[in-house]
């Protein structure tokens, strides 16, 4: 092609059917490399317009706005400027927008048509549009633009020959306007929804509904009312819920344990089993219940279509500390685990961005947390209500997830300020369907959770039971001694070297010992307390107790409440370490999150138990 024949680009969000109309205008006649310096893939066609001329056709790599947040918008924003070396400006461009999701679609084509381009819109799948139920007016959508629209169906050439047309008679008047300021990005919405809303001719009540609702999950103050209230309500329903199931499964062990001491006779086996076993594992599997309920929640407004509008909602309070939405779905992610979470990072294409989500991951509050939580809440905690619906075991523990999405920000923007230096990215996403979950799915969902959460107290926390048990259980108190089995045990020995350390923030020797093993999964630190009292319990009745009447007998309110403090920082966790290790490529970041949580950890147990202790808790 000579310097003469005009460059058309044709650009637009992903999934637009952008590739799909380039495919259809030229055919085979295609030429694929890459930009220069770069990995992008080039994509270029000739095309004929309708009186005859050769256009060059080039396909930009889709992109949600000319403030990239990827390699791929960055070359697609620095093509359409003219700015990409070895690439000449294009003469225009054509915007591919998708009917069926208008009011996201036009943000960035506002944006392309500020640029002063002559430009023609591709109202692209107007079709699969109109199956659902919406009519648009394509003439009202001109004239609010101010630019040519020409509806079409790329996968079935519908359209091509108008659109050709126009975008002919764009060439023909070439004229370059002058670029126009781009208003932020809170105006570009509201006029895109604006727009959106007078070229609705018609539409099913389905939309108007999922319009309606976005109007109060979407709204910058009202979503974030509606998110902590689902919170909330999924905290009361923790406790609410899972009172029974958790009350027959201990029943369960207990018949167990009361079996075993019935048939076997005393001897190190039938201590292994009631005090390693049942005592150590069986504190941490009657947990399941509330394991499950939260699941379930969060399996429920994920396939609802809730989850993507809560990170939107968030971005603006993750853009004060330097983060964006883009970090919100791998730290909900940690809600579950930190490992899924810490991995799912890589979506992230600001690397200093996904730095900082990486090192804060661990403060969300995932499932390994939850039966130390409850723990120590239906421990310490009265089981009343505080106002009609609203128990106060359930508010607690509201209060500690949310202390730790609040730690979480305030470690961002501590990061993002001295460490990284992350200012977050611009934060645009397509917002699915609502709809009504499969029972199958959320069924399976938990199935799997379930499965998981087992096979976990199966392996790592049964090994470290066992080897708990072993160090706890040898070498054997002499007879007529003063110390306790646990005191004088290896494990007692190795907990009293600890103990000095741990003491100033309210810990008692029993915490210094189960801190230990509890670095495999934070859930072996019920296993560890269940074991130590089970040990050293002075008979079978005292050893077969419940581990929370015990604690609540042995530990003061402000040793808990510490206790409880500390988890909400303590990255204690082997798996989350190693995985960090990897997506980081080294020890050094590694080093440095163990290293400021286990400070905040430390800090904020110490000012828990003197702050308790100043109230006389």
């Amino acid at each position: 092609m000579t310097a003469a024949t005009p460059l058309v680009a044709l650009v637009g969000n992903p999934n637009a059917g952008k590739s799909a109309l380039f495919n259809a205008l030229t055919g085979a006649r295609q030429k694929i490399a890459n930009y220069p310096g770069v990995t992008v893939e080039r994509k270029s066609g000739r095309v004929a317009l309708p009186d005859g001329r050769p256009v060059e056709l080039l396909d930009l790599p889709g992109a949600y706005s000319l403030l990239p947040d990827s390699l791929d918008e960055a070359v697609t924003r620095d093509v359409v400027r003219g700015s990409f070396a070895g690439q000449r400006r294009p003469d225009a461009l054509v915007i591919v927008l998708d009917a069926g999701n208008l009011d996201n679609h036009l943000r960035f084509a506002i944006e392309l048509i500020a640029e002063g381009l002559p430009v023609v819109v591709a109202l692209n799948m107007v079709d699969l549009a109109r199956r659902d139920g919406l009519e648009l007016d394509a003439a009202v959508l001109s004239a609010e633009l101010g630019v040519p629209v020409v509806e079409t169906v790329a996968v079935r050439k519908r359209g091509l020959n108008d659109l050709l047309s126009a975008l002919g008679d764009a060439l023909r008047g070439a004229a370059m306007r002058e670029a126009q300021p781009v208003a932020d990005r809170k105006a570009i919405t509201q006029r895109a929804h604006a727009i959106a809303r007078k070229a609705i001719v018609k539409e099913t009540q389905t939309r108007q509904w999922t319009r309606r609702l976005d109007n109060v999950l979407l709204h910058p103050v009202g979503g974030i009312v509606v998110l902590l209230a689902l919170l909330f309500v999924m905290f009361q329903a923790v406790y609410a819920w899972s009172e029974a199931p958790i009350g027959w499964i201990e029943g369960g062990f207990a018949v167990l344990t009361e079996v075993i001491n019935g048939y076997m006779p005393d001897n190190l086996l039938r201590a292994f089993l009631t005090e390693g076993i049942i005592a150590g594992v069986g504190a941490v599997v009657v947990f399941l219940p509330q394991i499950l309920i939260l699941f379930l929640f969060i399996l429920l407004l994920e396939a609802t279509g809730y989850m993507t509008r809560a990170a939107f909602v968030m971005d603006r309070m993750m853009a004060a500390v330097g983060l964006s939405g883009h970090s919100f779905i791998p730290l909900l992610s940690s809600f579950a685990c930190a490992i899924p979470g810490i991995m799912a990072t890589r979506t992230i294409m600001d690397q200093k961005e996904r730095l900082a989500t990486i090192l804060i991951a661990p403060l969300m509050t995932c499932s390994a947390r939850l039966p130390v939580y409850t723990l120590i809440i239906g421990a310490f905690i009265p089981a009343r209500s505080v106002g009609p619906g609203i128990g106060l075991q359930g508010l607690v523990l509201f209060i500690l997830y949310i202390a730790g999405i609040v730690g979480a920000m305030l470690a961002a923007a501590v990061i993002q300020r001295f460490v990284t230096g992350s200012r977050g990215g611009s934060f645009l996403i397509e917002m699915p369907r609502y709809q009504l979950p499969r029972l199958r799915d959320i069924a399976l969902g938990l199935w799997q959770r379930a499965w998981l959460f087992l096979r976990r107290a199966g392996t790592i926390i049964f090994a470290a039971t066992v080897i708990l048990w072993v160090l706890l259980s040898f070498p054997k108190v002499p007879v007529g001694s003063t110390e306790s089995q646990v005191e004088y045990s290896a494990a007692g020995r190795i907990a009293s070297v600890i103990e000095p350390v741990v003491e100033p923030i309210g810990f008692n020797h029993d915490i210094a010992l189960a801190i230990i093993p509890a670095m495999a999964a934070r859930e072996v630190a019920v296993a560890a307390l269940g074991t130590v009292y089970a040990v050293n319990a002075a008979d079978e009745e005292e050893a077969a107790a419940n581990l929370g009447p015990q604690l609540a007998t042995n530990w003061s309110l402000a040793t808990a409440l510490a206790f409880l403090a500390w988890f909400v920082f303590a990255p204690q966790c082997i798996s989350t370490i190693a995985v960090t290790r990897r997506e980081t490529n080294g020890w050094k970041w590694p080093i440095f999150m163990v290293t400021y949580l286990f400070a905040l950890a430390y800090a904020a147990a110490g000012i828990t138990y003197w702050t308790a202790r100043a109230f006389g808790l």
